[in-house]
């Protein structure tokens, strides 16, 4: 590994870290810009662009979880489903709840139509399903050691 590629490791990982903050995660599609960005010598576009985001999210007078929000019902309306699904888990790791979600959902059926509402709903059913199947994983593990203590 060249000095180059160590410090654009570190740069990028530094970006990671602003996505991880906002999300809780780092998008499959900041991966993706990443990499051309590295395979391209364009890692500065990727700084400006994500401090550029980080203000706007970070430094809203909406705070994170009312600007998540409005990114989640912004993007039901532009039909954007992979990003609106993205800023809904954004919107749950700043601090909302799924009753939030379905609100903007039905506002985004209002302003935006059946299509946007329909979606916005898909995904709090996505989100609930996968919550519900974590909770059942984690009681199934707790049956499991407690069997295992009971025949040790």
């Amino acid at each position: 590994m060249t000095a180059s590629d160590q410090g654009f490791d570190e740069r990028s990982e530094a970006l990671r870290d602003r996505y991880r903050t906002t999300l809780g995660a780092v998008p499959a599609a900041v991966e993706d810009r990443l990499r051309l960005a590295q395979d391209y010598g364009r890692l500065p576009t990727e700084e400006v662009f994500t401090a550029l985001r980080h203000l706007v999210l970070a430094d809203s007078p909406l705070g994170g979880r009312v600007q998540q929000l409005v990114h989640f019902g912004q993007l039901l309306s532009l039909g954007r489903a992979e990003p609106a699904r993205i800023h809904a888990r954004g919107a749950l790791h700043a601090g909302a709840g799924i009753a939030d979600l379905i609100g903007v959902a039905e506002t985004a059926l209002i302003t935006s139509g059946a299509p946007a509402y329909a979606l916005g709903i898909e995904i709090v059913v996505e989100i609930v399903e996968r919550e519900r199947a974590r909770e059942r994983d984690q009681v199934k593990g707790k049956q499991k050691e407690k069997e295992k203590g009971e025949d040790g």
